[in-house]
């Protein structure tokens, strides 16, 4: 397994020196990756580097490698300028979150609300709950992309955390394949943060989805742990998600419309204007800087996994803190 993985790393790497000669899968002036970087042509193939892996985690269930590669070909179509209209997108990941929600049987079993609880028994909402909750999660964890490693960080994060609590069906998910995959978004990390390569929408796509499934597996697998416990456990691309909408909505603006208010793009800016003048440096320095108060609540969060009361706490907690430090980094 050794030389598959360094075999495929060395492709990999390969194929991104070929696509930035060929000015090929790469990031242009305007694309939001381009205000955090100092060089451009930076290849968006981190997807490719991830996808196969991905795929033999789960290699006897077809549906889930089509769906994969369904939702990794949206992301690839947007990055090669041909899917542009974020409603387009939009509608694309909806027929396909929907048909991965009834294909893989995935479904929310319960909130601990006994009045909500008894709506999720309804086949057909908990089908639209479901997918609604993994088009924020995908549209969420696109937004945090938008600097070097955020993503892949905070995803590794997660994964770790499930397997170190033990929480993955191992009749559904191959263990031995979860351990690879980290170290692929490791050395994927490290070929980000030096700007050889980028994730794009392709990877940030399919890693979400895929975290996704992993959530809800474990979800249905583990019902002594707290559902709160997984909302902890994706609370930032999800919350930076439904903040953006509201935002957004609250200006009546459309919540397709782009901006450049993320937290991440703001907390980039201020350090830029005030402290470090590299954009690239400025760029893995707030990619780290979040990476560590992420790190720091997810591990609180799996300090006590069974308590629904402990994790509420704990995300009204960190709530109020994005919102407090989002407040000042827009006044600066």
């Amino acid at each position: 397994m050794f030389y598959l993985i360094f075999s495929y790393s060395l492709v990999v790497i390969f194929l991104a020196i070929y696509f930035k000669k060929k000015n090929l899968f790469s990031n242009f002036t305007g694309d939001k990756h381009q205000l955090f970087s100092n060089k451009k042509n930076i290849p968006l193939v981190g997807g490719f580097f991830l996808l196969f892996p991905l795929i033999l985690t789960n290699f006897n269930n077809t549906f889930f490698i089509i769906l994969l590669i369904l939702i990794f070909s949206i992301g690839l179509f947007s990055d090669r300028k041909i899917l542009i209209s974020p409603k387009k997108r939009f509608l694309f990941q909806l027929a396909l979150v929907l048909l991965s929600v009834n294909l893989l049987d995935l479904q929310i079993l319960s909130t601990k609300l006994n009045f909500f609880d008894n709506f999720l028994e309804n086949s057909i909402f908990n089908i639209f709950f479901t997918s609604f909750c993994l088009l924020i999660l995908i549209n969420g964890s696109n937004f945090i992309d938008g600097l070097n490693g955020l993503l892949l960080i905070y995803m590794t994060f997660v994964i770790f955390v499930l397997l170190k609590l033990d929480l993955l069906n191992a009749s559904m998910i191959n263990h031995q394949s979860m351990n690879y995959i980290i170290i692929f978004m490791v050395i994927l990390i490290l070929l980000n943060l030096i700007n050889f390569l980028m994730l794009g929408d392709a990877g940030a796509y399919a890693l979400s989805f895929f975290v996704g499934y992993l959530i809800l597996i474990s979800h249905n697998s583990n019902p002594n742990i707290s559902p709160y416990f997984f909302i902890t456990l994706l609370w930032y691309p999800c919350f930076e998600n439904l903040f953006s909408i509201i935002r957004k909505l609250k200006k009546k603006f459309s919540p397709f419309r782009p901006d450049n208010n993320h937290f991440h793009q703001l907390l980039y800016a201020f350090l830029q204007k005030k402290l470090i003048k590299n954009k690239l440096f400025a760029n893995n320095t707030s990619s780290l800087m979040i990476s560590i108060v992420n790190l720091i609540i997810i591990f609180i969060g799996a300090e006590n996994p069974y308590s629904s009361i402990y994790q509420i706490k704990l995300i009204i907690g960190s709530t109020f803190i994005y919102l407090f430090l989002f407040r000042i980094l827009r006044i600066n």
